[in-house]
């Protein structure tokens, strides 16, 4: 019998015979930076679209979890994930790097907008050329399977941009970004991918947290947690930020070579994440017009998917929002547990940031990206003007999308729009579980009882009364009369709403555990959370298919998150 490694990469050295380095050859390097990577201390970076930096690696790193279903994706043997020189690298030592993989990292600088309006007073220096990749240092570029991934080392110490902070990352939120990303992935949800996760034996950061059964908004005390680098990869980290910080100098000639570096980020990012649906021969203003056009689609499917699982990004700033139209950066995330569109997980993001509002969120990010290519078209008014329709029709574009997306998650052809707003207004009367009443809904009930399962609270016969005429609506609706087509109605729902979805006060006991040394939950959660539309065993739906228990309502670092990670 062949062995089921014969063909998969198993050492460091075959995986760094992937190598296929194209940002730190194509864009222009910090002509400021430190030519032996050791560039760790916060100060501005005028110009340039990089800055080489050594990773500071975490002392003693143990394994705590890698993705079997990603390493599968690209390749990579199981056991290369804890193989020595492989955790080396992966947590931070590129001294272990076989050539042609380089000793150093590189991190980049964005520029920070918020809800659509420019900020400079977070930059320690007030000019924005302080703002960028803190403690994310991307450290390895390669085509695998035909297919090109950047490998980012999270929590792997401090570059330019880290503003006096560590440039550390907790196991506490390393493991809420790694588990996150997969169970996206499964879900359907573009996405960063998670490789490894690998924490310290011996390092600690203090960080400010909750205390155990808090209720306070606020962190209020500060404690030490175990660091950790988790090793996130995609077709590349470029965001709306990256663009908006070359267009900002452009537009104001804050160097010589600003109109030129926001050109050359231009065409690398339409190079690297669309390079199949824009014309790189085209003159440029075509390409940036096609562009323009394709990244709204996708990140108005993006913010689709969202609402379509419950997601709330919490932070949807425009250095948070990436140009492949993926999700990205799973800081203040959260699952919705009972539906309430004001839903916020984060305590510093505002109902700006909540969960029906993220549509418009991307809709002021989406007018920053437009505003940061704008530069490159001055010369063009044809072109100003087409790309200043692009940005107008964005809102239609993102209504279509939520549009469809209501109308897959209810069964139905085309949305009945009053029949939605109906059962919002009935889900919010009840307060019901946005994920269990999906599923349920999936089941194409014929009465009230098999949604009842998703409410929190026990309606009155008035109610019930609502609900069983919505119902009866719902199913003249789906126009699915015959048990045929009700199975088959059935299934596609199923499809399309999860049976499980990464809670918060999932994750909470996870990495409390792993705190401990003790992985063994995460490690079941990993499993489940990357199937989330299949039916699952008895033991696991009694544990995971259930209702947020009472006692954990309005309790911190459950029911809401600070950004301290």
């Amino acid at each position: 019998m062949r062995s089921t490694n014969e063909n998969k990469i198993q050492s460091v050295e075959a995986f760094a015979a992937h190598a296929d380095p194209t940002l730190t050859k194509t864009l222009e390097a910090d002509p400021e930076a430190r030519s032996d990577g050791h560039d760790h201390r916060s100060r501005e970076v005028r110009s340039g679209h990089y800055v080489p930096v050594r990773p500071t690696p975490i002392p003693a790193p143990v394994y705590v979890a890698h993705s079997k279903s990603f390493f599968r994706e690209l390749g990579l043997a199981d056991d290369l994930a804890k193989d020595e020189a492989f955790m080396r690298i992966f947590s931070g030592d590129l001294s272990a790097a076989p050539e042609p993989m380089g000793p150093l990292g590189w991190a980049t600088g964005y520029a920070l907008s918020i809800y659509g309006r420019e900020y400079y007073e977070q930059c320690p220096f007030q000019t924005g050329n302080g703002y960028g990749d803190g403690r994310a240092i991307s450290i390895f570029e390669g085509v695998f399977g035909g297919k090109r991934w950047e490998f980012q080392l999270k929590g792997a110490g401090r570059t330019p941009y880290c503003r006096g902070a560590d440039g550390r990352a907790v196991l506490r939120s390393s493991v809420r970004e790694f588990l996150a990303q997969e169970h996206m992935h499964a879900l359907g949800v573009p996405t960063t991918r998670s490789l490894t996760l690998y924490a310290s034996r011996s390092e600690t950061v203090k960080r400010p947290w909750f205390r155990p059964g808090s209720r306070s908004y606020d962190p209020d005390v500060m404690q030490r947690e175990p660091v950790a680098i988790t090793t996130r990869v995609a077709s590349s980290f470029l965001r709306v930020g990256q663009l908006e910080l070359f267009g900002r100098r452009a537009r104001k000639g804050e160097h010589p070579r600003a109109m030129e570096e926001l050109e050359q980020i231009v065409r690398y990012a339409i190079e690297r994440e669309y390079g199949e649906e824009v014309d790189r021969e085209a003159p440029l203003s075509e390409q940036v017009l096609s562009f323009a056009g394709a990244f709204g689609k996708r990140l108005a499917s993006l913010v689709a998917h969202w609402i379509r699982v419950g997601y709330c990004q919490g932070n949807f700033n425009s250095d948070n929002c990436a140009i492949g139209g993926f999700t990205l950066d799973y800081g203040p995330f959260g699952f919705i547990d009972s539906f309430d569109p004001r839903y916020q997980p984060w305590t510093g993001g505002g109902a700006h940031f909540c969960f029906f509002n993220q549509p418009r969120a991307a809709e002021r990010n989406f007018t920053m990206f437009c505003h940061a290519l704008a530069p490159l078209l001055r010369r063009d008014e044809a072109a100003l003007k087409a790309l200043e329709s692009i940005r107008l029709g964005f809102g239609q574009t993102m209504k279509r999308r939520i549009d469809e997306v209501w109308a897959q998650k209810l069964g139905m052809e085309r949305l009945d729009d009053a029949l939605l707003q109906e059962l919002f207004e009935l889900m919010m009367e009840t307060t019901v579980d946005y994920t269990i009443f999906f599923r349920q809904l999936s089941q194409i009930p014929e009465t009230i009882e098999i949604l009842q399962p998703s409410f929190y609270t026990e309606p009155d016969a008035v109610l019930l009364g609502r609900w069983s005429v919505w119902l009866q609506r719902w199913h003249e609706a789906i126009a699915a009369s015959t048990p045929q087509e009700r199975a088959g109605l059935a299934e596609r729902m199923k499809r399309i709403n999860p049976k499980y979805t990464l809670r918060e006060w999932l994750l909470v006991p996870a990495y409390q555990r792993a705190d401990e040394g003790d992985y063994t939950l995460l490690r079941e959660l990993q499993q489940v959370m990357e199937h989330p539309y299949d039916e699952q065993s008895e033991a696991i739906e009694a544990k995971y298919y259930r209702k947020k228990p009472e006692e954990l309502f309005e309790m911190a670092g459950v029911s809401f998150v600070s950004c301290s990670s």
